[in-house]
């Protein structure tokens, strides 16, 4: 199974077998919008709702006729290499001569450059105001050399890019109609409960003014598209070209736009996921307001609390974000943050996980301050932070993994050791241990173990005696290999 995002090309020879969603598209009977100058205000909805008379099942036929006027296909044109994107697929290893003969055999202009060119897609969006602003996903027009809006009357306007977002999957477009477009509202999908009814209307496959209903299945999904993942997962079919689409309630209003389905063969099995409307709403507004989005930094790496973790900080139960990297000149190191500390609290809101962490400083306006409360050492503790933009990139330190064959080892832990120029270094894990299963692998640096600095592997050794001294259960250790550092916390009930 997997997470795939749709995203179809017309002129592909090879249809992606990613799944990302692009198109609501057009409902061909149309619904003439209205012609006043003045703002009419989002489409009356209200009155469209089902029946909830359980006698009989419910229809959506009042409420498709009222929404389906601000639902729009988008079509998109993308210039693209021939040929391109096909070698990295073939059955051999990158730099081998048949890599090599495969790439030559790509089409070549006079210039000996590979030729370009036009690609079709269609996606999907809606219109959020009588003046033309439409929201679709990023994926939907990212690359776009030429984007154009076809209305559910058939009428076709060309759109600007104003801005997208790359981390939710959001994109915000322009047309310039020649009179007031039918519209619609986002509402707090907040609201939603598990098992409440929602419609998706779309261009499922280039079959335009589809309409799908469902349920909503779950929500607070993680599906690894983005630092900000909070799906709504619903069973409204949703298949190649809804990608942008609305997701509405039974009131008509907008509570997610379709992303993403989960699915082994590209089509739907009743699994979609939609980005709520709680943050689609609060990115829109900014994509409008600046042409881009800008988040609170702390200036942490951040990983999710386990059961042993929280024994061996002494913390009655796992909760919040563990600090396994601080960035340096960053806020969290200018006012005290360090690794190994606990973020449980921001702002006086408790935080339960890793993404309210993340979504807690991400919401935030740079020069806000903030009161981040950790735990440290056994006990909380509270820091005054003032929260910075989000820069267009992070450089978290690396560490150099040279090593020295000066050979020690802590058996008890599954690890040998060894004095490096970077600090202590494993040197090999046992494959039957707790650490190879949490992925600690040769070459990790130790940094700290239980909150002090490791300097020796036999600081390592004193670190496992003092932990079971103190009748400890666990040990935290805090490791750093080239790309980033992390906690893992290792049982000493085998040791």
């Amino acid at each position: 199974m997997t997470i795939e995002r749709t995203h179809g090309f017309e002129t592909r020879a090879k249809a992606m077998t990613a799944t990302i969603f692009l198109g609501v598209m057009l409902v061909t009977a149309a619904v003439v919008p209205p012609a006043a100058a003045a703002d009419p205000g989002p489409l009356d909805t209200q009155s469209a709702a089902p029946s909830t008379n359980f006698a009989s099942l419910p229809s959506f036929a009042d409420l498709v006729e009222k929404v389906s006027p601000a639902v729009v296909s988008i079509r998109v044109v993308e210039e693209e290499t021939v040929g391109a994107g096909e070698t990295p697929d073939l059955p051999f290893p990158p730099g081998s001569p048949f890599e090599k003969f495969f790439r030559d055999l790509q089409p070549k202009g006079p210039d000996g450059k590979p030729l370009k060119r036009r690609a079709m897609a269609q996606g999907s969006g809606f219109i959020i105001s009588a003046d033309g602003y439409v929201v679709t996903n990023n994926h939907v027009v990212e690359g776009s050399k030429d984007i154009t809006v076809v209305l559910n009357n058939s009428d076709e306007m060309k759109a600007e890019l104003v801005g997208r977002d790359p981390k939710t999957d959001l994109a915000l477009l322009k047309v310039k109609p020649s009179k007031t477009l039918p519209y619609v509202a986002f509402d707090d999908s907040d609201k939603l409960r598990v098992g409440d009814w929602v419609l998706a209307v779309g261009n499922p496959f280039g079959l335009g003014g589809t309409v799908t209903a469902g349920i909503v299945s779950a929500r607070g999904r993680e599906i690894g598209a983005g630092p900000y993942d909070d799906f709504i997962q619903i069973d409204a079919s949703i298949n190649r070209g809804n990608s942008g689409g609305p997701t509405f309630d039974v009131k008509g209003n907008v509570i997610g736009v379709n992303t993403a389905i989960f699915s082994p063969s590209g089509g739907s099995v009743g699994i979609g996921f939609a980005i709520p409307s709680t943050i689609a709403s609060k990115v829109v507004a900014q994509l409008k307001k600046d042409g881009k989005v800008t988040r609170g930094w702390l200036g942490v790496s951040i990983q999710p609390m386990d059961n042993d973790m929280a024994s061996s900080l002494s913390m009655k139960e796992p909760s919040g974000a563990l600090v396994a990297e601080v960035t340096k000149g960053s806020p969290a190191e200018k006012f005290g943050i360090q690794p190994g500390d606990v973020i449980i609290k921001v702002g006086g809101k408790p935080m339960p996980d890793v993404r309210s962490v993340s979504r807690t400083i991400a919401d935030m306006s740079p020069g806000d301050k903030a009161s981040i409360g950790i735990w440290r050492e056994g006990k909380e503790r509270s820091l005054n932070v003032t929260i910075a933009t989000f820069p267009e990139t992070v450089q978290m330190a690396a560490a150099d993994t040279g090593v020295e064959q000066t050979a020690a080892a802590t058996q008890s832990l599954g690890l040998g050791l060894v004095q490096g120029d970077a600090g202590v270094v494993v040197q090999s894990v046992s494959p039957d241990s707790e650490a190879a299963e949490k992925g600690v692998r040769p070459g990790d640096v130790i940094v700290k173990i239980s909150g002090k600095t490791v300097k020796t592997p036999a600081d390592v050794v004193e670190g496992v005696r003092e932990a079971k001294t103190a009748s400890k259960t666990s040990v935290l250790l805090l490791l750093r290999n080239q790309d980033q550092q992390r906690f893992i916390a290792l049982s000493l009930k085998k040791a």
